[in-house]
């Protein structure tokens, strides 16, 4: 396996991504969408989820396709970039046909990033104006660390960001992976510039560190109350998988979290993976689909590292590279 040429989610063709974010408010919006609507599911492993349309996802429930996922800062108020975000698929004809009208299927998933020290006193909603630019913004390239969802999120000990990944399967299919880090744990072993991930990196991707023994007692955390911390993630594939397949595929990419945070899926967390697959690349046989799996989880696990490691300074917690940058 192999990363994609931008090593990054949109490796996998047809799939696109946009971020918009408010330095002022330290939050933002990130959306995957595609040029065709595309079989989705979602596995939660934390204990505080925040989540919208994400019981249609299930594969007995009828709509077999989304047309975007958004991960967004601003806790349950952030929900609302999904309304921002439907309505800008609505205006360009997109959604499932119901009496004679479009409405676009737009599963969401929020962080909790309302004690950061931006400025939360709004008095309009500013979400769905967000995840409206952000949908507006969406390509090809996909920026990492301080953007989107990402822009105001922290670990235990370090800022935390946007990160994306991705890997091409011998069989030649591609997987990526798209994550917002705000988690609980820590992405770094003890106070050091090691990454837990640090056996999955490529080349000097996140530092090319190496690994490191950690320290004995309990990892550091955020001493936070339910619902003030999560890492959200998407991982994609041009395999061709309905929602059954993706809900196994994002089952496995949870154990890319696990590589990446210590601790994780918390009950202070609301961890969860969307799967996506836009169906262009048939399946050779179940063991293909097994490495669509562990590939998920590899490209998850690199995806969180990235995200710490590129993350901007100026927020409430240093960012890797104030720390330990060179």
């Amino acid at each position: 396996m192999r990363p994609g040429p931008r090593d990054a989610i949109t490796d996998v063709p047809g799939l696109l991504v946009g971020q918009a974010h408010d330095a002022a408010l330290r939050s933002g919006v990130t959306v995957l969408t595609a040029r065709a609507p595309f079989a989705a599911a979602v596995d939660v492993m934390g204990g505080a989820p925040g989540t919208r349309e994400t019981e249609l996802l299930a594969p007995d429930r009828l709509v077999p396709a989304v047309d975007a996922l958004v991960l967004s800062g601003g806790s349950a108020f952030g929900l609302d970039a999904a309304s921002g975000v439907a309505e800008g698929l609505r205006a360009m004809g997109r959604g499932f046909e119901a009496a004679g009208q479009r409405v676009p299927i737009v599963p969401a998933a929020i962080l909790f990033d309302l004690g950061n020290g931006g400025d939360k006193g709004w008095t309009a909603n500013p979400y769905a104006t967000l995840g409206r630019k952000a949908l507006e913004m969406a390509g090809a390239d996909v920026a990492e660390g301080s953007h989107g969802a990402g822009h105001g999120a922290t670990t235990a000990t370090l800022a935390g960001g946007i990160g994306t990944a991705s890997l091409v399967l011998e069989s030649g299919h591609r997987v990526g992976a798209l994550v917002a880090v705000n988690a609980v744990g820590s992405a770094t072993v003890g106070g050091g510039p090691h990454f837990w991930a640090a056996p999955w990196e490529i080349g000097a991707e996140f530092g090319g560190l190496g690994s490191a023994m950690p320290p004995p007692g309990p990892p550091p955390t955020k001493l936070a109350a339910p619902g003030e911390a999560t890492t959200l993630a998407i991982v994609a594939t041009d395999a061709a998988l309905d929602k059954a397949g993706c809900r196994r595929m994002a089952v496995a990419a949870q154990d890319g979290i696990a590589r990446a945070l210590v601790p994780a899926h918390t009950p202070f967390d609301g961890d969860l993976v969307f799967a996506a697959s836009t169906g262009a690349r048939p399946l050779g046989g179940p063991a293909e689909a097994l490495w669509l799996g562990h590939a998920a989880s590899t490209c998850l696990a690199r995806a969180i590292a990235r995200a710490v490691y590129h993350a901007a300074p100026g927020g409430p917690l240093p960012s890797w590279q104030e720390r330990f940058g060179r």
